[in-house]
């Protein structure tokens, strides 16, 4: 006689310690796309722009959605360090979430699948990265050792084989790649085909030009800051606001011995953005990062700097008293990200008397 089979389903990786960041102006129907992926999960959506419009999102989905009306009133004058009309308005999401991961994603960005045609779980696989520890100190050249079919190759220090906690995960996109206006003017056409399937540690000392478009990470590690700038309305630039948050993270993970990941995931970049808007967002940052990576590839951070809050206080102070030769923009920047992190704190109280150095 034939018997009925059970199967148990298991449940989603850390369904109730992850929230979906999503920065947009828009409807959401994106999220259809995505739905098998997303929808066991918590989404953050950030609002820009005009808090009088509708964002409509659709069925089934567990969200909460804030304007710019609502940051205004949860952060009264500290709001100031949010932007406005750019999508660094994300990092507000990672400042009111209470989980211990975040994963963001824009709204052109849709599901990529693999060479084989099978679609990719994105969310999946930067939890994979996020759970499995970094290799910063020496390079593995079989890349992640934690992977399937992987490990440490011959030669590897086993001094070092228990690797770093992880703290970012930094993913990739088939399609429109993240180039800069000057390389979309020349190359309008170009489109990423190539998948590559690896993972690699960034290396301690080695910094590199974060996306935000397809980007998870460690709150409890990384994320005060993971503070996305002053962008957008009223600032002289835009379009590096997850190149800042990258460069201080970076640098505040080498100084605590936490890893970065970048490799799979990719996502699918659905379209380009107009290369003559971005140019002009970007001009003066294009100038001002030859000026601004070396001061991070210089950047030392004390030893009494033991938490990632009193790291961002004191890259702050270096900010304004080497950065604001540049331009009087670092020194308002400089004070925001102060503003930011007395703002984080306030909502996330846990370790503030630490972060302030009261401790």
């Amino acid at each position: 006689m034939a018997t009925a089979t059970s199967y148990v389903t298991s449940p989603p990786p850390l369904k109730n310690e992850l929230d979906i960041v999503i920065p947009t102006i828009r409807n959401l129907d994106f999220l259809e796309m995505w739905r098998p992926f997303f929808e066991p999960y918590h989404l953050i959506i950030v609002q820009d722009g005009d808090p009088t419009k509708t964002i409509k999102v659709p069925p089934g989905f567990d969200y909460e959605l804030y304007n710019r009306n609502d940051i205004n009133k949860l952060l009264g004058p500290r709001a100031s360090c949010i932007s406005f009309k750019d999508s660094a308005c994300r990092c507000f999401g990672y400042m009111v979430s209470k989980k211990k991961y975040i994963f963001t994603i824009d709204d052109d960005c849709f599901v990529a699948s693999e060479p084989s045609g099978k679609k990719i779980n994105a969310l999946e696989q930067h939890i994979k990265n996020l759970l499995c520890p970094s290799t910063p100190y020496f390079f593995n050249t079989l890349y992640d050792p934690f992977r399937e079919g992987a490990d440490y190759v011959r030669g590897y220090p086993f001094s070092l084989r228990e690797g770093a906690p992880t703290a970012v995960s930094h993913g990739l996109w088939l399609n429109i790649p993240d180039y800069d206006a000057p390389t979309q003017l020349v190359k309008p056409l170009e489109r990423n085909t190539r998948y590559v399937d690896a993972v690699l540690t960034i290396p301690k000392g080695t910094l590199f030009p974060m996306c935000g478009m397809n980007l998870a990470f460690d709150r409890d590690l990384i994320g005060p800051a993971m503070y996305f700038g002053l962008m957008g309305d009223g600032q002289p630039i835009g379009r590096y606001d997850d190149m800042w948050a990258g460069w201080c993270c970076k640098v505040i993970c080498d100084h605590l011995g936490l890893g970065i990941k970048t490799g799979l995931p990719y996502i699918y970049h659905s379209k380009a953005s107009n290369p003559f808007v971005n140019l002009r967002k970007e001009y003066k940052g294009i100038f001002w990062q030859e000026d601004i990576i070396p001061f991070f590839q210089n950047v030392v951070l004390p030893k009494e700097c033991t938490t990632v809050q009193k790291c961002y206080i004191e890259l702050s102070k270096q900010v304004k008293e080497k950065l604001s030769k540049i331009d009087p923009y670092f020194d308002k920047l400089a004070d925001a990200m102060v503003t930011w992190i007395e703002a984080w704190d306030d909502l996330n109280p846990v370790g503030a008397s630490k972060a302030n150095g009261k401790a």
